[in-house]
């Protein structure tokens, strides 16, 4: 009995598929993004909030950028999902600061109609 003959692969038959590399602001505003949504629920108090979204805010619009200029950058939808969660952040914030001055100009608008003047 003898052993079959082994040929060694062809060169040309697999090619190495090319790697893209991830943006790094791409990635920045995704985290960030993130980071601001897991600190939310103590916004008032946490600094990392805002702070987190108007970071996932910027790098998200540079990346995006950067990606527009460099079509072999990937990470644009890292980067739109920064972005979304940022200014989402953005949104509950105002939200939230209008919710509350409502609250004060309702209990202000008791006080007067009633002439509790607090004194």
């Amino acid at each position: 009995m003898s052993e079959p003959e082994m040929l060694p692969p062809a060169a040309d038959s697999v090619a190495a598929p090319s790697v893209q590399p991830t943006s790094g602001l791409a990635i920045a505003s995704l985290v960030a993004g993130l980071l601001a949504w897991i600190s939310s629920p103590l916004m008032v108090f946490a600094i990392p909030t805002p702070l987190a979204a108007i970071v996932a805010i910027v790098c998200g619009h540079m990346a995006r950028s950067e990606i527009r200029r460099n079509p072999n950058i990937q990470g644009n939808g890292m980067a739109i999902a920064g972005l979304v969660l940022g200014w989402a952040i953005v949104a509950c914030f105002v939200l939230l600061v209008v919710f509350v001055l409502m609250i004060f100009g309702g209990i202000a608008a008791f006080f007067a109609y009633f002439g509790l003047n607090g004194g």
